[in-house]
C-alpha cells in the first residue's frame, strides 16, 4: 500500500513528505497485489535511481556512483574539507518480490528531506554529509542480501558476486553492463569506505514494537545474527499416476517434512525460521519431482542459538531423507553475525532525537538485516526506526503514517546535526 490520501495538516513537513513520496509511489508497483517489484538493476530500480540523482542534484549535492552500483550524494559546503570523513545516511530502493514500499525508500526520502530541514534551520555542517543509496540490499534478484555494501567493504569478492545469477540466468555482471555500469570496477572500495565517518540508517520498523510502546520513532540496539541456507533435496522423477506410493523416492515429501521441522525447532529455541521460496524440477502437475530446492531463512538472538537451529533442521532433513529414499544437502549462501550498534553512538542519537521529539525514544533490537549491519563492522553505525502501524513488512500492507514519517525526518535531522556540527 502507498499510504493514505493527502490530508490537510498544519505541519508543512508532512506535506513535503507526501509530495516526495507520491513521486516514488507508483514506480515498480504491481497493480494486482499492490506490492513492489523493484529488483536490483531492473527498469523500476533504475528509475528510482534516476529520481534520486535528480532530487540530489536539485539540492546541489554532488552525485557519484561507485564501482559496485551504490550511489553517493555529497553535501559539502564551502570551506569544508571534501576528504574529511562524512556523516552518511541513506538506505536502498530494491524490494523483495511484491514487498512493501517503505522498506528502503523511506530512508532515502527521509535523508533528502533531513538535508532540507537542516538548511531551512540555517545549519551548515562542519563535515560532509552524504546520502547513500545501496544496491541489492534485499537480495531479491541475485540471492545475496546487502550485495552493494558487502562489495564495498570486501565482505564478498567481486569474482563471486559478479557470477551470481537471477531466476532467468542473468549474471550480476550482465545486469550491470545492461544498465551502463562497468563490472570490472566492482569490488572493495577502501577509499570510499574511508570517507564514511559514521553511518545512520533510517528504516521503517519491521515489526510492531513501536506500536506497542506508543512511540513514533526508536533507535536500534542490535541486529540478530541471521543467514540463508539452500536445502537441496534429490530423489527420482517419475509418473504421478503409474508409480506406486511404496516405490516412490519423492524429494517433495522430504522438503515438506523439513518445513514443519524448521518451524518446530525455531519455536523450541525462541528463534525464527522461514522457508518461503521453493524451486521444483521438473515442476509438472503429473510428475513426481526429481529435485526440490528450498531456501531456509534462519535468525536467532545469538550465534549459538542460530547454529543450533540450522544444525537441528539439517539433522531432521537428513533423517527424513533416509525414510524417503532421497538425498539432502545443506548449502550456506550467506550469513551475517550479530551486530551490536555502537552504544555511545546509539545513546548520543537517542539523546539528540529525544531533544527534538516529545516522549521517550525506545532503544530496541531487530531481527531484520540491513546495510547498516554490514557497515557496522567497519565504521560507527546506528539506526533509527519509524513506527509501522500494521507491523507488517516485506508485504504490501507495510506502512507508516505521514505524521510518523515527518517525525522520522526530524529525528534524522537532529542526529545529523549533532554528528556533523562543530
Amino acid at each position: 500500500m502507498t499510504g493514505p490520501a493527502p490530508v490537510t495538516t498544519a505541519d508543512p513537513l508532512v506535506g513535503r513528505f507526501r509530495a516526495m513520496w507520491t513521486q516514488l509511489a507508483g514506480i515498480g508497483r504491481d497493480p494486482g497485489t499492490g506490492g513492489y517489484l523493484r529488483y536490483a538493476w531492473s527498469a523500476a530500480e533504475l528509475t528510482c535511481r534516476e529520481w534520486f540523482t535528480t532530487e540530489a542534484v536539485r539540492r546541489g549535492l554532488a552525485v557519484r556512483p561507485d564501482g559496485n552500483g551504490n550511489l553517493w550524494a555529497d553535501w559539502i559546503p564551502s570551506g569544508v574539507d571534501p576528504a574529511a570523513p562524512a556523516v552518511v545516511t541513506g538506505s536502498h530502493f530494491d524490494s523483495v518480490p511484491h514487498g512493501g514500499g517503505y522498506d528502503g525508500p523511506l530512508g532515502i526520502v527521509s535523508a533528502l528531506l533531513a538535508v532540507d530541514e537542516l538548511r531551512e534551520r540555517g545549519f551548515t555542517p562542519a563535515r560532509p554529509v552524504t546520502v547513500a543509496a545501496f544496491v541489492e540490499e534485499e537480495g531479491g534478484r541475485f540471492g545475496l542480501a546487502c550485495l552493494g555494501s558487502r562489495l564495498l567493504t570486501g565482505g564478498v569478492s567481486a569474482q563471486y558476486a559478479l557470477a551470481l545469477t537471477d531466476s532467468d540466468g542473468v549474471t550480476v555482471a550482465e545486469a550491470m553492463r545492461a544498465a551502463g555500469a562497468d563490472p570490472a570496477a566492482a569490488g572493495p572500495d577502501p577509499d570510499r569506505l574511508a570517507r564514511v565517518g559514521v553511518f545512520v540508517e533510517l528504516h521503517v520498523e519491521q515489526g510492531r514494537a513501536l506500536v506497542d510502546l506508543g512511540a513514533p520513532v526508536g533507535v536500534a540496539s542490535m541486529i540478530w545474527p541471521h543467514g540463508r541456507w539452500r536445502l537441496e533435496f534429490t530423489g527420482a522423477g517419475d509418473h504421478a499416476g503409474t508409480t506406486r506410493m511404496v516405490d516412490r523416492r519423492d524429494p517433495m515429501l522430504t522438503c515438506a517434512h523439513t518445513v514443519l521441522a524448521a518451524d518446530a525447532q525455531a519455536r523450541r529455541l525462541g528463534a525464527h525460521a522461514t522457508i518461503g521460496r521453493v524451486a521444483v524440477r521438473p515442476n509438472a502437475t503429473n510428475a513426481i519431482p526429481a529435485q526440490v530446492h528450498a531456501w531456509l531463512d534462519a535468525r536467532a538472538a545469538d550465534d549459538t542459538a542460530l547454529a543450533t537451529l540450522v544444525e537441528a533442521v539439517g539433522a531432521e532433513a537428513a533423517a527424513r531423507a533416509r525414510v524417503d529414499g532421497t538425498a539432502v544437502a545443506v548449502v550456506r549462501e550467506s550469513d551475517s553475525p550479530p551486530v551490536a550498534f555502537d552504544p555511545d553512538l546509539t545513546d548520543r542519537i537517542a539523546t539528540a532525537v529525544g531533544a527534538q521529539l516529545p516522549g521517550v525514544v525506545p532503544v530496541l533490537p531487530t531481527a531484520a538485516g540491513h546495510d547498516a549491519g554490514v557497515l557496522a563492522g567497519h565504521v560507527p553505525t546506528a539506526m533509527i526506526f519509524v513506527r509501522n502501524p500494521t507491523g507488517v513488512s516485506h508485504a504490501p500492507n507495510e506502512h507508516a503514517t505521514d505524521d510518523d514519517c515527518a517525525a522520522g525526518v526530524r529525528a534524522l535531522a537532529a542526529a545529523l546535526a549533532d554528528l556533523a556540527g562543530e
